[in-house]
């Protein structure tokens, strides 16, 4: 192991590509710390650093018959760091947007699910308040509101004046107005 030590990256791929294991153990101590600092500069954890350099060196005995070096080896070790991390960065954001995503779709089911809940109970509120209007009041009001009539409309249909007719709209939204300010007080609270 000792005379490995003397020997070139050049001459240590080539006994690699042998399957001299001694050769890849020698590659391995000349680079795994260096290659560590840098990761671990560059990754959230010491954990996701190791596992990276880790990756490099079983990528690099998996490949060892057929590796084809453009530079140096100290140059594509630092390379393949770097795409590691850029895919580990890229993998950790995917999955930060889809939480995210995830949460923001689970407070817009949960808040659609109790705003439909409210404004159902407030339609029922409403309903039971127009109930207990009297006939002609009730009717004035469902023909604005519902039948979308004007007040000349209405005024033709019941046979009474436009003003009666607006006086009637004008107290019944005032009777409304305090009915759901009492039921939306007690609601809010």
């Amino acid at each position: 192991m000792e005379a490995l030590k003397n020997l070139t990256d050049l001459e240590l791929i080539a006994l690699l590509r042998t399957d001299n294991q001694p050769a890849f153990s020698a590659l391995y101590e000349r680079y795994w710390k260096k290659l560590l600092y840098f990761a671990a500069q560059r990754t959230a954890t010491f954990a996701d650093a190791e596992n990276i350099v880790q990756d490099i060196f079983v990528s690099l005995w998996e490949k060892r018959a057929t590796l084809q070096l453009t530079s140096t080896l100290n140059n594509y070790l630092y390379v393949s760091v770097k795409y590691r991390i850029i895919k580990l960065l890229d993998s950790q954001r995917t999955r930060r947007l889809h939480a995210e995503a995830q949460a923001v779709s689970g407070d817009l089911l949960d808040d659609s699910t109790q705003e439909y809940l409210n404004f159902e109970e407030l339609r029922q509120q409403l309903e039971a308040f127009i109930g207990t209007l009297p006939e002609q009041s009730r009717l004035i009001y469902l023909m604005r509101k519902e039948e979308g009539r004007s007040h000349h409309e209405i005024a033709e249909k019941l046979g009474i004046s436009e003003k009666a007719v607006n006086a009637r709209l004008v107290r019944i939204k005032k009777q409304l107005r305090t009915g759901l300010d009492i039921f939306l007080t007690g609601f809010l609270l």
